[in-house]
């Protein structure tokens, strides 16, 4: 099958037409669209994969590197409650995306629903913004992946950053099966590492280390469970530690919401979504939270390993500290493996994730035409290519440490997903409001209903706000100030109302009342579907709670 070309897709969506005026909502044809493009892509994603890239496929560098940094601003209970907050308050996102990816099952993710419940502008300006995060999200993840090789070897980073660089775009451009099969794998070796590394802590922890000796909560004692941030004493600069921790905290959960991103090559999407996001709190509860609670009790917030410079920061993952502070020869060397498989990992899903959003960009004219084409393995080749030129950025780290560089991309991203977080938790309020005035009951008309709405989003979004607004405020204290922390900080606010409300004075568009979205449209073909069968476990298939 060759490469298609995009008037192949445009002649098979009339959704160009549609989108050609913004304010002809009835001459979109949401059946005809749909169909269309499940058409042009392959459905080569199963249920069990969906279900452990969701456990997780994004789980990356941000937790098994990133929360070294976190540790040592913030203390081992500063942490903690960074984790548990930023991970309770992404759940209703996540749940809410659940939600609207169930009824609408269209690849892009988030930026659909945005164009059909919001407005087109902020479609634009969120599609462009995700797509800018995952320009510098996949560098971050190869940075990030040459520190950790150092664990071993000095040699210089572009080999490393071009060997990774290489590896991911071979997965990105093949058939989208064999991604689910590497990040199937790959899901495993996270899980076992997260469950073998909190079984070594406890361990440790009751006194079996090197000299038998129980730590217990030792380190909460000394150093302390706060760290006194950038030198402010007393319990105001405690509290600085822990706002510092929770404006980088995004990062580590970053992607997290990216579950129906590639949802037209999905089998069964209604169904496969909805089970991802039900289980997005137990995710958070025992690979996240529990996993910094453990890490803190074995490592102290003052190892010098946190915050080592130069050569010596290849051992910044909390992850291989405490494996080499128990004692354990081989032990480091195997976590940091799966470190590195990690961040391989994460940056496959980056690549997939922000292809898929180019592709759902150009989809309703957003993007050029050009990031339609479909390879013959159905994967939109000339989105991969562009973020693969931009891994280039990767090489950045030649001229600095390398972990500086993987820092500052750090909260360049963390930013980014900040945005788009708020952008989803509007998007989901309006839907909800949506279904409200239309009269749609969401327990018995939608494929599923998200738990604890609308209330639970509301909060979510008031907290993304703050932390948006304050993330970057050390360079507003005394001494602190820094042009790269103030631009990496800010810039993002300025350049999302730039496209939005330039899109909107260009184009025309308009915000639908409630009573006008396309929900009921959605609602009659998801009612027209056939229902798929669903076959019982038997056996030792009922002990599978990962993907069944």
């Amino acid at each position: 099958m060759a490469p298609m070309d995009s008037n192949e897709i445009e002649k098979g969506n009339p959704e160009y037409s549609a989108h050609s005026d913004p304010a002809s909502e009835d001459a979109k044809d949401i059946s005809d669209v749909e169909l269309a493009e499940i058409r042009t892509v392959k459905q080569g994603l199963h249920q069990r994969h969906i279900q452990m890239i969701a456990l997780a496929g994004t789980i990356g560098t941000g937790l098994f590197l990133g929360s070294g940094r976190n540790l040592s601003e913030s203390g081992p209970l500063g942490a903690l409650l960074g984790y548990t907050i930023v991970g309770v308050a992404v759940s209703p996102v996540v749940m809410g995306v659940g939600e609207m990816g169930a009824l609408i099952p269209l690849s892009g993710g988030v930026i659909r629903y945005v164009e059909y419940f919001v407005d087109p502008a902020l479609a634009f300006a969120d599609g462009w913004n995700l797509v800018y995060a995952h320009l510098v999200g996949i560098p971050a993840e190869i940075v990030a992946a040459s520190v950790l090789v150092q664990f071993w070897v000095q040699v210089n980073n572009a080999v490393w950053i071009t060997v990774f660089g290489v590896l991911m775009l071979i997965t990105g451009i093949s058939f989208v099966r064999i991604y689910g099969e590497l990040e199937f794998f790959f899901s495993l070796l996270k899980i076992l590492l997260i469950v073998g590394i909190n079984l070594m802590a406890l361990v440790i922890t009751c006194g079996g280390g090197q000299n038998h000796e129980p730590i217990g909560f030792r380190y909460w004692h000394h150093p302390g469970p706060f760290v006194q941030y950038l030198g402010v004493s007393g319990p105001w600069g405690r509290f600085l530690g822990f706002w510092a921790m929770l404006a980088t905290a995004p990062y580590a959960y970053a992607g997290i919401e990216f579950i129906t991103v590639a949802a037209a090559e999905t089998r069964n999407p209604r169904t496969a979504i909805p089970q991802a996001a039900r289980r997005v709190f137990w995710r958070i509860l025992l690979f996240y939270v529990i996993t910094i609670f453990m890490i803190g009790l074995i490592v102290p917030s003052n190892d010098p390993a946190l915050t080592a410079k130069g050569a010596k920061a290849t051992a910044k993952s909390p992850f291989v500290i405490a494996a080499t502070r128990a004692g354990a020869k081989a032990v480091p060397s195997i976590v940091n493996t799966v470190v590195i498989s990690s961040a391989w990992s994460a940056g496959n899903s980056a690549l997939l994730s922000g292809s898929r959003i180019l592709f759902g960009l150009a989809q309703h004219g957003h993007a050029p035409r050009v990031f339609l084409r479909l390879n013959r393995f159905g994967v939109p080749w000339v989105g991969v290519a562009l973020i693969g030129v931009f891994m280039a950025l990767g090489f950045m780290s030649l001229d600095s440490t390398a972990y500086e560089v993987f820092t500052w991309l750090q909260d360049l991203i963390s930013i980014a997903t900040l945005v788009n977080w708020i952008i989803i938790s509007i998007t989901y309020l309006r839907f909800f409001y949506g279904c409200r005035a239309q009269g749609v009951n969401r327990q018995l008309e939608l494929p599923w209903a998200a738990p604890f709405q609308p209330y639970s989003t509301w909060v979510s979004l008031c907290l993304f706000i703050v932390l948006l607004l304050t993330g970057g405020f050390t360079v507003f204290m005394k001494g602190h100030w820094n042009v790269q922390t103030f631009i990496g900080k800010y810039l993002e606010i300025p350049v999302i109302i730039l496209l939005f409300f330039g899109y909107k004075f260009l184009k025309k568009t308009r915000i639908e009342p409630l009573t006008e979205l396309p929900i009921r449209r959605f609602i009659t073909l998801y009612q027209q579907e056939p229902v798929p069968e669903v076959k019982k476990k038997r056996g030792l298939q009922k002990l599978n709670v990962l993907w069944g």
